[in-house]
Formats: C-alpha cells, sequence, structure tokens
C-alpha cells in the first residue's frame, strides 16, 4: 500500500473514530441520570425561583414581557407601575394614544416598537378575547408582541400552563454550556430542551436556569468555583474545574 493511500485510510479512521466519540458525547451528556441529577441540583439551589417581572395579573405580565425584550427586568420594573397606573386595563391601553405610552416606556428602549406591541395587543385582546389574556399557545401567538418566548412566560406563569419552555438569552447560554444541545436558534433549543427536560419540569426549569445564569452562569467569566453543576458540566470556558483543582466527590 503506498504513503497517500495509507494515509487517507487513517485519515477515514480518525474521521469515524472521531464522529463516534462526539456522539457518544452527546449521548452522555442527555443522558437521563444526568438530565435528573441537573434538575435536582438546580431546585435545590433555587426552591423558590420564579418569574422576576412584578405583575398582578396576566395583561401586566404580558406588557412586562414584551417590555423586557432588549432590556433588564429591573428597568422593566421601574417602568411598569406608572404605565400600569396610567392605563391600568387592556381597554385602557387600547384607548392610548402611541405617543402616550411611548413615553412611559422610554427607558425601556426600541420604545417606538413596543409601544406599537403594546398598543396592538391590548387592541387585538379587547377586540376578539373579551379583553382577557388568552390561555393556550395558538390563540396567544395571534397576539402582536407575543411570540414563543413571550407566550411562554404568560402561559407558564399566569395559567401554570406548560406549552413549551422559556428561552430567554441566560437558558439559551446554559443550556448550550451543558450540553443539553447544540442549537443557537431558541426555538430549535426550546425543542431540543422539550425532548430532555420531563414536562412537569418545564415552568420551574426556565426560573431556575434563568436566576443561575444571573448569579453565577455569567455571559463572560462564569463563576464555576461557586457552581453547583460545575461537576455535570464540561463547557469548554470555564473558569475553574474541581477535577483539576484535585478536588474529590
Amino acid at each position: 500500500m503506498t504513503a497517500k493511500k495509507t494515509s487517507a485510510k487513517q485519515a477515514k479512521v480518525g474521521s469515524k473514530s472521531s464522529g463516534k466519540s462526539a456522539r457518544a458525547k452527546i449521548e452522555n451528556n442527555l443522558a437521563p441520570a444526568r438530565i435528573a441529577e441537573i434538575l435536582r441540583r438546580l431546585e435545590a439551589g433555587y426552591p423558590k425561583a420564579e418569574c422576576a417581572l412584578y405583575h398582578q395579573n396576566a395583561w401586566e405580565l404580558l406588557v412586562a414581557t414584551i417590555l423586557s425584550a432588549q432590556c433588564t427586568d429591573a428597568r422593566v420594573n421601574m417602568v411598569t407601575p406608572e404605565l400600569f397606573r396610567k392605563f391600568p386595563t387592556p381597554t385602557a391601553m387600547a384607548e392610548a394614544s402611541l405617543p402616550a405610552i411611548e413615553e412611559e416606556i422610554r427607558s425601556t428602549g426600541f420604545y417606538h416598537n413596543k409601544a406599537k406591541s403594546i398598543s396592538g395587543a391590548a387592541k387585538k385582546i379587547v377586540g376578539e378575547f373579551g379583553g382577557k389574556v388568552p390561555q393556550t399557545m395558538a390563540e396567544l401567538l395571534t397576539v402582536p408582541g407575543a411570540a414563543r418566548k413571550t407566550a411562554n412566560v404568560v402561559l407558564g406563569v399566569a395559567y401554570n400552563v406548560a406549552e413549551g419552555v422559556v428561552v430567554d438569552t441566560h437558558v439559551l447560554r446554559l443550556s448550550n454550556r451543558l450540553g443539553l444541545t447544540r442549537e443557537t436558534d431558541p426555538k430549535k433549543v426550546e425543542q431540543d430542551l422539550m425532548k430532555i427536560i420531563p414536562k412537569d419540569h418545564w415552568i420551574q426549569f426556565s426560573h431556575e436556569l434563568i436566576h443561575h445564569g444571573r448569579q453565577v452562569c455569567i455571559a463572560r467569566r462564569p463563576r464555576c468555583v461557586n457552581c453547583t453543576l460545575e461537576t455535570l458540566c464540561h463547557s469548554p470556558d470555564k473558569t475553574w474545574n474541581s477535577c483539576e483543582a484535585g478536588i474529590r466527590h
């Protein structure tokens, strides 16, 4: 056999070996026992995790969630009290002018588009749903400003209905770091998570992962030394590794 053929054969074998290794790693990451342990540790670490957006009903939660796009929950919570004082119901919001709504939400960013969405949502809910925020995914997705993430937040938090998994920036980042998905599109990430996370955990799992992403597994420099999931995580951007530190488990 010539050196060229030998090299090609070795490369082919190496490629197959690499492929098998990658598949094995994915299978290990998605092993039911590992998923169950991740859920157990998250629940233990964040037993009272809940939505951080202040609201008193489904309508206020819908508006707050629309405002939270590209904005912190803390900022939204500073804006909504006065917004709802002036326009407390879907009817009042539907009758408000766009400039009036924009003035109240300006500090949340992208306020022109957000005002249009909120106004459109109010008119849709008043005109087609009798002034009540719908309780199904199909109906919510017809409401201006309510894509899947927003709909999942409203359904899960306001109605305790699990039709999907909320995938925000934290859930997206942590799901990839934990090897629960290889996707980057939120819709595809949600589909992957719905396959491996038990349905009765969908709502709470998002809350817990969001809290963990804000407090520990932050974007630029995750605090791995303080992470309860560290021994289950094999992310290449870990800042600390208990195995390398010589800590036994």
